[in-house]
């Protein structure tokens, strides 16, 4: 039976508790408690303004006084509710119950290397979807029982916090994190002393601080390197996420990719299979090549068959900007510290790292990855497709067989992201396991979901959408007081989002191949259908560009603008800085959720996932996920029939079929009977759950990771061992 991880740790903070409660602590310190219900309302008990407030139990904790732990002790209920909770926890953690990996076979640890993890809001390290996918890889893992540790890097401000000024622009302000008010702990060796690890760079070394977040049973190393024992110009290496300085950018990952796996060194932890989620990370096989010739293991060309033999490499995007890539020179630098190794020189381990298309000399981390793995993927059927066109003329190193990247496509934690209305639906139609049988039998619970009432939809649906709207007027209302605005205007805002108006809501990163200002292309037309008599129809946007993406950071500003004039004040709003609650609230709440991408850009997305298993149907162009997901009755394909031409055309043919679509879609929602809601409207409804919930969760993602990669990888080792 496989058995949680357990990595010695040593306190970053006092925290104090009676001991009546001090089993609180471990609670407290791990991220289980990010999905879990019971976690929530027992915080919330405890100090309800902070929850509220922090939605972090360290940070509430720190500051709850004696006096209010001697009337929390007094209450029944509160202690009731506490040894609940209590006796959840550690069931999850404990060995009672198998978990779904304990039957599968070798129980060597994997270890999973990303660039950034969004586990919840109140870890801020993360910038969008590649963290979020991350993040949900590690719960599901935990809730399969693999035996999976994560490695990634400690952000001291995170990535940045965005708000819009009053002309629309977007202001980045980067927050500096106490990380002892956080729910994390640091790495301790077998002498119980923090572990530090030293990193190459170039003509010095800096020195790396291990932090541990524990993610239900799967341990996640942060490495961090803003420590004392650092020149003053190396401890900002791990401030912030995605800098715009290609040298620090470089700096930082190698830093995960060779801190990493010394830190996992340092631990004891010796992983049987390497999955290396994006370019991101691909310098870890530098390391591990530079240990595989210190263990004796050689020549060159077997020690690149054992590198590949167990590494797993995760591509996602055929975006350039999304495949790192630094200039030949810039990388030598922080190549040199491995000259010599198995007899390579710095240029040889440079070519390891080419594109191979003619004129192209940078040294691409995709490629790295690519060649040094024996399994790689893509994140969706068509983003395969894509990518084995960009790749198919590349040669792994060692053997010289060709790359093919296989798809498995991204899915979701659905604890996570699915709404608590919604949430209950599903327990009382599937079980208090419901998450298991939409792993074990999907057929099943698809036909259960297919019976859901109306009026229980319809309910669970208008419940989670009000709390939208309540969410959304107190941001909107904030914004605008920042801006200046009068009382007056601020009262206003409660009549501008309201719960019968159809909602659509857009959120993601805004980057320009994702088109946010598709809709926008034809104003008058877009006019009529928002402000439709009998159907109107709001548009609610959230989403961060990159402090470097100027033309992402002026689609806000237009888009902003647009939702503060006369012709569209009232139908179209702006929420500022986007993060994982805000994202919640919106894949939970809105109605429809629109995704129009320049096909085929979109690897994968993820948010359409959250919102159709949240009962809220998908309008998207077919990229990415939708064209395994849509089926004709869950949601809508914008398809404009579009092959071939500019891509101005292609925008233009693309609008005008969003527009017939929005024009059916809203028809739909306001074909209402006497009941007050649309039974049309309700089917679709009801089809993007069964259809969606089963098919593209995290579960099932991380269970074909563990079936197609990492146990065929692990039986490999076992039966061919290196000598």
């Amino acid at each position: 039976m496989s058995q949680p991880f357990r990595i010695p740790t040593v306190p970053a903070a006092d925290v104090e508790l009676p001991e009546e409660v001090s089993k609180l602590y471990d609670l407290a310190y791990n991220l289980w408690w990010t999905w879990s219900p019971k976690a929530w309302r027992l915080f919330a008990h405890i100090d309800r303004w902070a929850w509220e407030k922090y939605r972090n139990p360290v940070e509430m904790l720190l500051n709850v006084t004696a006096s209010d732990w001697q009337s929390l002790i007094a209450s029944d209920s509160f202690m009731s509710e506490f040894r609940d909770t209590v006796a959840d926890f550690e069931d999850y953690m404990g060995e009672r119950n198998g978990t779904w990996y304990d039957s599968q076979g070798p129980q060597e640890p994997i270890a999973y290397f990303s660039m950034e993890y969004g586990l919840h809001q109140s870890l801020a390290i993360y910038s969008g979807g590649l963290g979020v996918l991350s993040g949900d890889h590690n719960k599901s893992a935990s809730d399969l029982g693999l035996p999976l540790v994560a490695v990634g890097l400690l952000y001291r401000c995170g990535y940045f916090r965005q708000t819009i000024d009053p002309e629309g622009r977007q202001q980045h302000f980067y927050p500096e994190y106490d990380f002892s008010r956080l729910p994390l702990r640091l790495a301790a060796g077998q002498t119980r002393r923090e572990v530090r690890v030293t990193v190459p760079l170039a003509d010095r070394e800096v020195t790396v601080r291990v932090w541990v977040a524990q993610v239900g049973r799967v341990p996640l190393l942060l490495l961090d390197t803003d420590v004392p024992e650092n020149p003053t110009a190396l401890r900002p290496i791990t401030n912030n996420l995605y800098v715009r300085g290609r040298e620090m950018r470089l700096v930082q990952e190698t830093v995960l990719g060779l801190g990493g796996v010394a830190a996992l060194a340092a631990l004891g932890i010796s992983p049987g299979v390497w999955h290396v989620n994006e370019g991101h990370c691909a310098l870890l096989q530098l390391e591990r090549l530079r240990r595989l010739e210190k263990d004796g293991v050689g020549p060159l060309r077997e020690a690149l068959t054992e590198l590949a033999r167990n590494t797993v490499f995760t591509t996602h995007t055929p975006v350039p900007a999304g495949n790192e890539t630094f200039d030949r020179g810039l990388a030598r630098r922080y190549l040199e510290p491995f000259d010599g190794l198995f007899g390579m020189t710095t240029e040889d381990l440079l070519d390891l790292g080419q594109s191979g298309r003619v004129g192209d000399d940078a040294f691409n981390l995709t490629a790295l990855g690519l060649r040094t793995s024996g399994y790689a993927n893509a994140v969706s059927r068509l983003n395969a497709e894509v990518t084995n066109d960009m790749w198919r003329h590349l040669r792994r190193a060692g053997d010289q067989s060709e790359v093919e990247i296989r798809p498995i496509t991204n899915g979701v934690h659905a604890p996570t992201w699915v709404g608590r209305e919604m949430r209950d639906v599903l327990r009382r139609h599937l079980g208090e396991t419901w998450q298991d049988r939409l792993l074990q039998e999907p057929a099943v619970a698809e036909v259960a979901l297919r019976e859901l009432s109306d009026a229980t939809l319809w309910r669970a649906r208008q419940a989670q959408k009000e709390r939208l709207v309540h969410f959304a007027r107190s941001r909107w209302r904030e914004q605008l007081a920042r801006h200046g605005c009068a009382p007056a205007e601020l009262d206003g805002v409660s009549d501008r989002l309201d719960r019968e108006t159809l909602l659509i809501g857009f959120a993601r990163r805004f980057a320009t191949y994702k088109r946010a200002r598709l809709i926008f292309r034809d104003l008058e037309r877009l006019r009529a259908l928002l402000w439709h008599r009998e159907r109107p129809v709001t548009l609610l946007f959230a989403g961060k560009a990159h402090p470097a993406d100027i033309p992402g950071q002026r689609l806000i500003e237009e888009i902003f603008r647009l939702g503060q004039s006369p012709e569209f004040r009232g139908r179209v709003f702006f929420l500022e800085d986007y993060d994982m609650r805000v994202g919640q609230n919106l894949v939970q709440g809105t109605d429809v959720w629109l995704n129009t991408p320049r096909r085929p850009m979109e690897a994968s997305g993820t948010s359409g996932q959250k919102a159709a298993m949240n009962g809220v149907p998908n309008l998207s162009i077919l990229d990415g996920w939708w064209p395994e997901g849509w089926d004709g009755s869950n949601g809508w394909a914008i398809d404009s029939g579009a092959v071939g031409g500019s891509d101005e055309e292609n925008d233009a043919r693309d609008a005008t079929a969003l527009y017939a679509t929005l024009e059916e879609v809203a028809e739909r929602y306001y074909d209402r009977t006497a009941e007050g809601y649309s039974p049309r409207w309700l089917a679709m409804v009801r089809n993007s759950i069964a259809t969606v919930s089963a098919q593209f969760s995290s579960d099932r993602m991380v269970r074909d990771y563990a079936v197609e990669a990492y146990l065929p990888a692990l039986r490999a080792r076992i039966d061919s061992p290196v000598s």
